[in-house]
C-alpha cells in the first residue's frame, strides 16, 4: 500500500496532516526502505532504527543522504519531525551540504509532540 497509508499511529496521522497542510514536498524516513515518497508502495514491516547499532545508523544515514542529494541542493530548508535516531547523522550531513535544518519538536516527549502538532492544526 502507499507509504502514507501504511503508518497508522496517532502520532504519524497528526504529523502527516501537519506536513500535508504545511509543506509542498515531504518524505517518510523508513528504517527498512530509507527515504520513501508518500505515494510509494511498500510492504509492511516491523523495523526501527532504535534497534540498530551506531554503525548501522551511520550507514542508513549515508544511504538517505544519497537519496536526498537530487532533492536537497544547498540552501534547501529541511524540517525533521523524526526522532533522534533518525536524524542524528542525517541532519549534520545535510547541514554540511549547505541545507538549513529545523527540528521544531526537538526535546519534546511524545505527548508533548502530539499536543504541538494538534495546536498547529487549529
Amino acid at each position: 500500500m502507499p507509504a502514507r497509508d501504511l503508518y497508522c499511529s496517532a502520532w504519524f496521522q497528526k504529523a502527516r496532516a501537519f506536513v500535508e497542510r504545511e509543506c509542498a514536498e515531504w518524505f517518510i524516513l523508513s528504517a527498512k526502505y530509507g527515504l520513501v515518497e508518500p505515494d510509494q508502495v511498500i510492504e509492511p514491516y516491523n523495523e526501527t532504527l532504535n534497534d540498530k547499532t551506531v554503525e548501522e545508523r551511520r550507514e542508513w544515514s549515508r544511504k538517505v543522504v544519497q537519496e536526498l542529494r537530487p532533492r536537497c541542493p544547498a540552501g534547501t530548508s529541511v524540517v525533521f519531525l523524526a526522532g533522534e535516531k533518525y536524524r542524528e547523522f542525517l541532519a549534520p550531513a545535510l547541514v554540511k551540504r549547505g541545507c538549513r535544518v529545523e527540528v521544531p519538536m526537538e526535546g519534546l516527549a511524545i505527548g508533548e509532540q502530539l499536543r504541538w502538532l494538534s495546536e498547529r492544526m487549529g
